[in-house]
């Protein structure tokens, strides 16, 4: 019997998608939880897994097109089975479409693994990884060539030796999966500088005299703006205070744990530290967590913090639900898989939704100051400057430490200087002082 692959519901806010990239061709073979198709919406893109084994015998919607939820993007059967007659003939905006009840449930992907391997599935992406394999060597029969998870266990196969025989899922235990480096901007994980790849366009008609071309904008570019442009002029006075921070003990605690974090798989940088130190504020400051509404002010009593990723094509803030319950270990594994996903985007739409505070690495680019704009509907957002050191002057002594400059932009409906100042204050207090 076919069954129908669903445009799932990607979130409470988000109703529509768009095929991104079918993964597989028309006729192949696919396996249940197999991801079969990319979707993309103005937030993530995400990969539904198939629901079923068999064949893909139709595809309904073609790479491009945008639908909404409850559609029915194509057909898993049997070969040789009729896929028109599976897929119902209720329609919208001529696209077949079942209601929600009636869909067949599409599991999305819970956890993803700690890199990709080129244009691969999180699941082939991690094979690869793990057995250091040379993906050009590698024959895909996947759509469009793609590698699927069972091209790398036939590849594997073939590498297979009387004397040793390799475990598809074996894990190094050696810790080496990551590479510590020494500039203190490297190890802010959240937000990288990106590779920026710019859309073609088509040249357009020279305007007053002025070469150029017009870049059409992304749906992700388009929705940061009309965001931005939102929070800043149209909804919450901005206003932003500045404080320095000594890392001396944080750096030191750093170094001596590094190395044990590494044997247990966890890259330890320094944003799990400022996360921390923001949790533990936040519960000191409420307001600071809360979100204004025009009956009064909502106080959240979890610390859902966010983080901002660069990615390629703009930014994007996924969320460390109930921050406040990790230690730094806890703190150190989301921060890793949550930016590796981000910006591999494999993120689900529920993980960059509820954040109550949001912190941003600026500094990961050199920069020394900014002053970032509040992500409503929340209150503040902490802006992280480049970790340097700097000679300050200790007990009337000259001193080299390593500082960064902490800016707090916040609403200030929600809170006043006063308040702004001590829950920054606490953040630097929380941080010069790690034991």
């Amino acid at each position: 019997m076919a069954t129908k692959i669903i445009m799932p519901q990607l979130g409470e806010t988000v109703v529509d998608g768009t095929v991104g990239e079918w993964l597989i061709e028309v006729g192949a073979q696919v396996e249940e939880f197999e991801s079969i198709v990319r979707i993309s919406t103005d937030k993530v893109d995400t990969e539904i897994p198939a629901p079923a084994s068999g064949v893909l015998l139709k595809i309904l919607i073609e790479e491009g097109e945008t639908v909404d939820s409850g559609v029915v993007l194509g057909v898993i059967g049997e070969v040789g089975e009729n896929a028109d007659k599976s897929v119902s003939q209720t329609t919208t905006n001529g696209h077949h479409k079942v209601a929600q009840s009636d869909a067949v449930g599409i599991p999305m992907r819970a956890k993803q693994t700690s890199g990709d391997t080129g244009h691969v599935t999180p699941v082939v992406a991690r094979m690869i990884e793990e057995h250091n394999l040379d993906i050009g060597q590698i024959t895909g029969t996947g759509r469009h060539g793609r590698i699927r998870k069972k091209d790398v266990l036939a590849y594997l196969e073939t590498q297979k030796s009387p004397e040793t025989e390799i475990a598809p899922w074996e894990i190094p235990a050696s810790g080496d999966l990551f590479k510590p480096t020494v500039n203190y901007e490297d190890e802010l994980e959240a937000t990288p500088q990106p590779k920026v790849s710019r859309p073609q366009a088509k040249p357009t008609p020279v305007a007053n005299g002025v070469p150029g071309e017009l870049v059409a904008l992304s749906k992700m570019r388009r929705s940061i703006a009309q965001h931005m442009v939102e929070s800043k002029l149209h909804t919450a006075p901005h206003v932003t205070t500045v404080m320095e921070v000594d890392l001396h003990h944080v750096t030191q605690h750093r170094a001596a744990n590094k190395e044990d974090f590494a044997k247990r798989g966890v890259k330890l940088t320094f944003t799990p530290y400022f996360v921390a130190a923001c949790a533990k504020a936040l519960q000191e400051a409420p307001e600071l967590n809360a979100r204004w509404t025009d009956e009064g002010l909502f106080l959240n009593h979890v610390q859902h913090i966010g983080m901002a990723v660069a990615i390629d094509d703009g930014l994007i803030v996924p969320v460390i639900k109930n921050a406040q319950d990790y230690n730094l270990a806890g703190l150190a594994r989301q921060v890793n898989d949550l930016a590796e996903r981000a910006r591999n985007r494999h993120l689900q739409p529920s993980e960059i939704q509820g954040g109550t505070f949001t912190i941003t690495n600026h500094g990961v680019s050199g920069s020394l100051l900014a002053t970032p704009i509040i992500n409503q509907p929340q209150s503040a957002i902490l802006g992280v400057g480049m970790i340097e050191k700097r000679v300050k002057v200790i007990n009337d002594a000259i001193a080299i430490r390593p500082c960064a400059y902490l800016s707090l932009t916040f609403d200030h409906r929600v809170a006043d200087g006063a308040a702004a100042d001590s829950f920054l204050m606490r953040v630097k207090q929380i941080l010069e002082n790690w034991s």
